[in-house]
């Protein structure tokens, strides 16, 4: 069954579409509303959600930049835009993003279930009934041997330091690097198969050339990896950025890689029934560096060891712990227990003193912890208890009930004053936390 969030600043047509779908015969299980960007990104950070149908005209924060803190929260989630606005720019800045679909309204019906069908397929997960899953790939997953030039090329630029620029310039074209750089960075790939040991052999080979294709797939449009099998059915891909998209400081590059992390692992997982490891390594420019992009990706699923719960390593967010020079070095228990309580601590300070502006993001408080956003999320919920967003929200709702009960503001004087957009929304998430109303508390607490 699936679940839609439908976010448009016009209560008229997020009911009608509701309606719409509701009846559609489409096996939708919830339809969430919301008037607006922030109310969306706390559904996207609460609830399960297939897929985002989206206005892009909407005060405080638009559909563009709704669409681009989605990703950052959720990366798997599809988007299907509705919008007044027929300008090229708006749907090419939605395509850019992710968007499947860019309508127009006055909307056609048939047209837009047409597209929420399709999505709603691509997002079905495959039935855990099947009993032989890993053999039905075989129909979908041919074997392929990778063409023997570009792989080796590929292998010695990831393997060794090179002689020189040139030399790594020469094996980049021959690998097929050149319409990906200069900037690159390397990602690697380790299947989990002790999570399946029902697997043959064949069986396990078969899913990691899946694993490859998935990710290719998933990465290819926006990003054209170029993957390589790499030893222990292990699979590595290199992704670059060119001049003009490096220098894009509109977005965050940590914020892409921890997405593209965090979407491999939850395709793989989902499509694959096959958990997965993804380490990342950072940034650099020049395939003369492509070894030591690769040492890095492998470097940061080291730190498994210490983090059994974790999926995604961005070797960034561990690098404090190189000894001078860059060898490996493990610190010591105290030693890394103490970095771990100095970024949980810093953020926590951040939240506390930030809670209540309306549009904190977990990127904003993983900047001040220095450390990526998925990090940051696993560090948090291992140190407190508490996801980081439920936090924010216990912090909002006490502060909240404070004011209701001993101050004479208005519900939506409190709303804002505690970082939401509207009273309305802060009733319903007020009501989910405590079990009553905002108006039911002060009722009762007036006839004490």
């Amino acid at each position: 069954m699936h679940r839609i969030l439908i976010v448009d600043d016009e209560p008229l047509i997020c009911k009608g579409l509701s309606s719409m779908l509701a009846g559609a015969g489409l096996g939708i299980e919830d339809i969430h509303t919301a008037s607006n960007g922030f109310e969306a990104l706390d559904y996207l950070r609460l609830e399960e959600v297939d897929l985002m149908i989206t206005d892009i005209g909407m005060p405080g924060m638009n559909g563009i930049e709704l669409m681009h803190q989605a990703r950052l929260i959720k990366p798997w989630v599809q988007t299907i835009v509705v919008s007044a606005h027929e300008t090229f720019q708006y749907a090419q800045m939605a395509m850019r993003l992710g968007a499947r679909d860019y309508l127009i309204k006055p909307l056609n019906a048939a047209q837009l279930l047409d597209s929420v069908r399709n999505a709603l397929l691509q997002a079905e997960r495959p039935a855990e009934s099947e009993p032989d899953y890993a053999a039905s790939l075989g129909g979908r997953f041919a074997l392929q041997a990778q063409a023997e030039e570009p792989r080796r090329a590929l292998e010695r630029l990831l393997a060794n330091p090179l002689a020189s620029t040139a030399e790594a310039g020469e094996l980049a074209a021959a690998a097929g690097l050149q319409e990906t750089g200069p900037y690159f960075a390397v990602i690697r790939i380790r299947p989990e198969f002790d999570t399946r040991p029902d697997l043959s052999p064949r069986d396990r080979k078969l899913l990691a050339y899946a694993v490859m294709n998935l990710s290719t797939e998933l990465l290819g449009k926006d990003w054209n990896p170029v993957p390589l099998e790499l030893p222990d059915e292990e699979v590595g891909l290199v992704i670059g950025w060119s001049e003009e998209r490096y220098e894009d400081a509109t977005v965050s590059k940590i914020n892409q890689l921890d997405m593209i992390g965090r979407s491999l692992h939850h395709h793989a997982d989902s499509f694959l029934r096959l958990p997965v490891l993804v380490g990342i390594s950072q940034i650099a420019r020049g395939p003369e560096f492509l070894h030591l992009l690769a040492t890095q990706s492998r470097r940061a699923l080291e730190w498994r060891i210490r983090h059994p719960g974790q999926k995604v390593f961005y070797y960034g967010d561990f690098s404090w712990s190189e000894a001078e020079g860059g060898s490996v070095r493990q610190p010591g228990e105290e030693e890394a227990s103490a970095q771990t309580n100095r970024i949980v601590e810093r953020s926590l300070r951040y939240i506390e003193d930030n809670y209540a502006q309306k549009g904190l993001t977990l990127h904003e408080v993983s900047q001040r912890g220095h450390v990526s956003p998925n990090y940051l999320s696993y560090l948090f919920k291992k140190n407190t208890g508490y996801n980081l967003w439920e936090y924010v929200i216990k912090l909002r709702m006490e502060e909240g009930r404070r004011l209701l009960l001993t101050t004479d503001l208005r519900r939506y004087e409190v709303a804002e004053r505690v970082g939401y957009e509207s009273p309305e929304h802060f009733s319903k998430i007020f009501k989910k936390y405590y079990g009553y109303s905002p108006s039911e508390l002060k009722k009762e607490s007036q006839g004490k």
